[in-house]
């Protein structure tokens, strides 16, 4: 079945400030899990990290498997598991639980692993993180194939004749999407797979005019491996916050974005200012950090997705505590229903019936008019002057 159109959601890291009360914060993003859910958002991604005290969530599929119990309708996947932490075959053991949990609201998404804290911790080189999660990949792809028994061997795992003991939820299995920041590992990556893919680098320094490359170049590895790449498994994870006026969404996030800036990016990490981390000067101008009017972020997608040269499957904010809890929930509100429907096609059919309607209204409601009149004369009883007029002007109401 063909899908409405395109897709919104999520990117949950998640970004809470150390400081903030962790179990609260945790219990905030399954909350807006649920209202999103409930303003019918289409996806959701839940990020693995292991150090650097702002982005808590250690195993999304713990999460997943709780969020999944207070929703009804959102997709939920890892945003993104990084392959290399885990043995393959347990990766796909449990997203093929999820997917029968959920009833085939589970997705994938693979990464090599985004801080090199993590890595370094689990004696990880940073070298062989991409190299590690493509052969973990080819590794969850051959066990969710369900064709034969899986015999491989590398450096750090080993499968002997494995095989899933149940069959995917999802045919032929879940959707499944790899992680693209900065370099063509991950673009190569999913076309080699034949997998959908996470653009992430959409928000990063340049990253917007380097989409349609970015694309071109993920199919014509899916084309050397016999594969294909379909546009509906391309996400683009940029930052939104939308508010009544563009004042009002630039002063609900300045405070919160510097915060996260300063605290995060640059003293924990170490980043250089770019673009990314300072999404309020330069991704304003570049069209990747979309802050202002329901208007003033239609268009800014709008241009997003120019810059992909043909569309794609869906767009994911990435969830931030820039503004209050208050001004957060409302953003999301207003983009489901003053954005949301612009891009889904959900406002074609009322607009043809207004017109319709405001165009034929002599023709269809005349005859109404003179029903009224008779319906008072009939009984005896002058038209009230309110009527009157009503019939004089041509609009009446029963």
């Amino acid at each position: 079945m063909a899908h409405r159109g395109l897709r919104f959601g999520i990117f949950l890291a998640p970004f809470h400030r150390v400081g903030d009360n962790p179990t609260l914060a945790l219990g905030r993003d399954l909350e807006l899990i649920q209202w999103l859910d409930t303003l019918g958002y289409d996806e959701a991604w839940i990020g693995e990290h292991h150090s650097a005290g702002w982005e808590i969530i250690a195993s999304p599929e713990i999460f997943i498997g709780a969020a999944a119990e207070r929703t009804k309708h959102i997709k939920l996947g890892s945003g993104v598991t990084s392959l290399p932490y885990h043995h393959p075959f347990l990766v796909a053991q449990r997203f093929v639980q999820l997917d029968h949990m959920t009833r085939g609201r589970a997705m994938l998404g693979c990464g090599p692993g985004a801080l090199v804290s993590d890595a370094y911790m689990m004696g990880i080189k940073a070298e062989d993180q991409r190299r590690m999660m493509d052969e973990s990949l080819g590794a969850i792809m051959k066990l969710l194939a369900c064709e034969e028994p899986v015999t491989m061997k590398t450096d750090w795992f080993e499968l002997n004749q494995a095989r899933l003991h149940l069959a995917p939820y999802t045919y032929p299995h879940f959707p499944i999407a790899v992680a693209s920041a900065t370099t063509p590992s991950g673009v190569l990556t999913a076309g080699k797979h034949g997998v959908g893919l996470l653009s992430l680098g959409a928000g990063l320094p340049g990253g917007n005019a380097k989409l349609a490359e970015h694309w071109r170049q993920g199919e014509a590895e899916a084309a050397k491996h016999g594969k294909t790449m379909p546009r509906d498994g391309w996400r683009l994870v940029v930052n939104m916050h939308c508010a009544e006026e563009d004042e009002r969404a630039f002063h609900d996030v300045a405070r919160g974005e510097r915060l996260e800036t300063l605290s995060y990016f640059s003293e924990t990490l170490g980043r250089p200012p770019m673009r990314s981390e300072n999404p309020l000067g330069d991704g304003l101008k570049a069209g990747t950090t979309l802050v202002g009017s329901p208007e003033t972020v239609a268009k800014g997608i709008e241009r997003l997705l120019e810059y992909t040269e043909g569309g794609a499957g869906a767009v994911l904010f990435r969830a931030h505590e820039w503004a209050n809890r208050e001004d957060t929930l409302r953003s999301y509100e207003l983009f489901a229903r003053w954005v949301m429907p612009r891009f889904q096609g959900s406002l074609t059919m009322p607009a043809q019936s207004r017109e319709w309607c405001s165009e034929n209204r002599s023709g269809i409601f005349g005859p109404s008019m003179n029903a009224l009149r008779k319906a008072f004369t009939d009984a005896g009883q002058e038209v009230p002057d309110h009527i009157r007029l009503r019939l004089h002007t041509g609009k009446v109401e029963l």
